[in-house]
């Protein structure tokens, strides 16, 4: 049991989404894993992943502007924070967040029910 996962979390799978070195510091690239849009960043060593299209219009959240923890959307503007998947203005949860590890130089990210 992976112990960054709650219980209702375990049925699903790692999914490979790029090797480390494709991933350099400040990035952030859109994937599609299955049926998921992801936008997936890595910031101050740390790797972050949330849905990849933002709850307003659909803009594409891996193409904003990241400062930090804080991604603009740059279609209209809406900011999230990439760690929790908030709305910056409303401090409300917005966009789905997933577990990302590195693993034998890989980053995966955890997709349930997969």
């Amino acid at each position: 049991m992976d112990p960054r996962l709650g219980a209702e979390d375990q049925n699903g799978s790692w999914v490979r989404v790029a090797s480390e070195a494709e991933l350099p510091e400040g990035c952030a690239r859109e994937f599609l894993l299955g049926s998921e849009v992801i936008a997936l960043f890595r910031q101050s060593g740390e790797f972050y992943a949330v849905d990849g299209i933002c709850a307003h219009q659909g803009g594409p959240i891996a193409k904003g502007m990241v400062d930090g923890k804080c991604v603009t959307c740059p279609w209209h503007g809406w900011q999230y924070d990439i760690s929790t998947g908030e709305n910056k203005l409303t401090k409300r949860k917005m966009l789905k967040t997933f577990p990302v590890r590195l693993h034998e130089g890989n980053v995966e990210v955890w997709l349930a029910g997969k």
